[in-house]
Order: C-alpha cells, then sequence, then structure tokens
C-alpha cells in the first residue's frame, strides 16, 4: 500500500503544523494544548506504526495541526509567521538530518530507550520529556543553522519550558520525516496547496462527525 497520497501529506503536513503551533503557544504564553502535546510526543514512540494516522493515535491526535494548517493554508497572507518560520525550518532541519546516518542511528537507540521509560512513566511525565529534549539538544541541535525560537523570556528561561518545545522540535522532526516518506516535498507542496487545505477541511469534518 503506498502512503504517497494527498490525505497522508496533508496528515503528515498537519503533524509539522502541530508541533510548530505548541512551541509557539509554550513560547509565549508558557502552555499549550495538553492532548495535541501528548499526541505529538507520542508520534515519536510509534517507531513501527501501519499507518501515518495510528502514528498520531486516530485522525483527532492531529486535529490542531489540520486546524492551524487549514488556517494557514485558506488565505493569502500568512497567519501567523513564527509557526510558519518553524514548520519550514523542520522540514529544512529534516533534510539535513537525513544526510547524517550516524546521527539517526543514534537518535533511533535513544528513542527506543525513551520508549521503555514512557511505559513505566507515560509521555507526558517530566523525566519523560526531558529525555526527549535531551535527544534533541544532543543531537539535532548541533545542525546549523539551529531553530531559534522567539517568545516571552520569562517562559524561555524556565527549564520546564526549553524540555517541552526542544521534545516537540523532535516531533516537528518526527513529521518532516514522514512528510518525505508520504511524498511530500517543496514543489508538491507549492503546486497542490490548495488540494492540501481541501483535504484538511475533509479530515476536520471527519473528526467532528465522529465526536
Amino acid at each position: 500500500m503506498s502512503f504517497k497520497t494527498i490525505t497522508y501529506q496533508t496528515i503528515a503536513l498537519a503533524g509539522i503544523a502541530q508541533a510548530a503551533y505548541l512551541v509557539h503557544q509554550i513560547a509565549t504564553t508558557g502552555k499549550a494544548d495538553k492532548e495535541a502535546m501528548q499526541a505529538s510526543l507520542n508520534s515519536l514512540l510509534l517507531l513501527d506504526a501501519d499507518n501515518p494516522v495510528d502514528i498520531y493515535g486516530g485522525l483527532s491526535g492531529v486535529k490542531v495541526g489540520l486546524e492551524q494548517l487549514n488556517n494557514q493554508l485558506s488565505q493569502n497572507h500568512i497567519a501567523s509567521p513564527e509557526q510558519a518560520r518553524y514548520a519550514a525550518s523542520l522540514v529544512f532541519l529534516e533534510g539535513k538530518f537525513a544526510e547524517e546516518t550516524e546521527m539517526q542511528s543514534t537518535v533511533h537507540n535513544k528513542i527506543k530507550m525513551a520508549q521503555q521509560q514512557s511505559e513505566h512513566f507515560g509521555v507526558m511525565h517530566e523525566n519523560v520529556i526531558a529525555n526527549l529534549a535531551d535527544i534533541y539538544h544532543t543531537t539535532l541541535s548541533t545542525i546549523h543553522p539551529r531553530i531559534m525560537v522567539n517568545g516571552d523570556q520569562s517562559y524561555l528561561s524556565s527549564n520546564d519550558t526549553i524540555n517541552r518545545v526542544r521534545a516537540l522540535l523532535l516531533a516537528g522532526i518526527r513529521s518532516a520525516m514522514l512528510w518525505k516518506q508520504c511524498g511530500g516535498s517543496r514543489w508538491r507542496f507549492l503546486f497542490y496547496r490548495r488540494k492540501m487545505q481541501i483535504e484538511a477541511e475533509f479530515l476536520l469534518a471527519e473528526i467532528a462527525k465522529s465526536v
């Protein structure tokens, strides 16, 4: 079965948009949508999911991302420049990461350890989030240019906030990898932008039906 469909590309893109939104939310308010964050972090630990929907624990797991994606794609101007910058930076960083085979192996092994840790504590436990944050900090954040996160310094000076931001950036990289695996590319985004926006609307309607 091919995952290179508009549906799966839209879901992967929504995963990136969700991570970017949550990073922006935490950096500027100190808070984040708990369910969306849990789904994004869980996507890191599901290394062998059968299809892209399962990676987020079902379509509802990427609802916030679909809303953000629909909002960004349905307007002629960039609705949230900061979130758009984070999303673009994640895709770019994933491209650089794809060239680092040794780093990929390190990240994979460390995520497997985080997987075991989460089985005991749960993915939202501060120790698990700190572990995921450390994976990002010691590997991906060493690739230049680094993703610079802007926000309220009263929040960004907190270790807890920094850990959540880094863990979510790692989740964003996971979604960027999925985007590429599903056939996503810069050109595909440019040429199929409208189709993806329609697909995001359709998927949101499907989530609303199931509630």
